[in-house]
């Protein structure tokens, strides 16, 4: 599976920024309601799904089962994603997913089948956390653009 979410993410990294850029600003940080992301919070979901699992996959390759999870609304909040520009959220948005698509594509396939803690009941493999980070990707870009 791990190759066809490399794809997957490749299609992603260069089809999702163009449909980004589209949304205007007021429709981009409208909140739907107090405790519901915006679509630029979603993004910054995103990125920080990013941060977490490039980490998972540099320190599963060299440590033991690293222990790597992360607070997804603490996150949120206090990287301050709805009071920053959404042209820098995109950007830092699409800069994160080419440098964990090279990343991915550069890993040697034994590094794959290293496993990590991401929080769940149980370990997985870094080919299992790469796959759900794509499927969570565009599960969350459905909310923001239709592609």
């Amino acid at each position: 599976m791990t190759l066809q979410s490399i794809q997957r993410l490749q299609y992603l990294c260069d089809t999702i920024p163009q449909l980004l850029d589209k949304i205007d600003a007021p429709v981009f940080s409208l909140k739907p309601a107090p405790a519901q992301w915006s679509k630029k919070e979603i993004i910054g979901h995103l990125i920080d799904s990013a941060v977490t699992n490039h980490q998972r996959f540099v320190r599963g390759q060299f440590e033991d089962m690293p222990r790597i999870t992360y607070d997804q609304n603490n996150c949120n909040t206090y990287n301050y994603y709805q009071q920053i520009d959404g042209k820098q959220i995109i950007s830092f948005w699409i800069a994160y997913n080419k440098q964990i698509l090279a990343l991915i594509k550069l890993m040697p396939e034994a590094a794959l089948e290293r496993l990590c803690f991401t929080g769940g009941e149980q370990t997985v493999t870094l080919a299992f956390v790469f796959d759900d980070y794509v499927q969570h990707l565009e599960h969350h870009l459905r909310q923001v653009v239709v592609y």
